[in-house]
């Protein structure tokens, strides 16, 4: 009895996708960010979170951590690290970061391509 042994080859593994991709105003915002700290916060990274609340069920969380936890995302780009919330890498995945300077405020955006509706102030999502 002859035996046959058939091989499939894999399909190729596409690129990953970054989970977040910074402009360069947002870039130049945060460097300002880092380069006017104290001291003592010269060594703290940007993490970026989700946390539920708002009209729409979510909202984007920003703060300085000293170091990463255990599944925390790091993107480095143009020199800037910043960090993803291990609970909210699904939902940023895609997404753009840009600085907005206006005459009334100043403000970090968020391009993100899985949203799928928003309140009416902008201040929470719905993915």
């Amino acid at each position: 009895m002859s035996s046959r042994v058939v091989v499939r080859m894999a399909p190729a593994l596409k690129g990953r996708r970054k989970p977040l991709t910074l402009t360069q105003a947002a870039v130049e915002r945060l460097k300002e960010l880092q380069a006017k700290s104290q001291p003592e916060e010269k060594n703290k990274t940007l993490k970026i979170g989700i946390q539920g609340k708002g009209c729409s069920g979510n909202a984007y969380t920003l703060s300085w951590v000293d170091e990463p936890k255990k599944f925390d995302e790091k993107v480095t780009q143009d020199g800037v690290t910043v960090l993803i919330d291990s609970k909210a890498l699904l939902t940023l995945i895609g997404t753009e970061m840009d600085w907005f300077e206006g005459k009334l405020a100043s403000q970090f955006i968020f391009n993100n391509p899985n949203v799928k509706g928003a309140c009416g102030c902008g201040e929470s999502f719905l993915v």
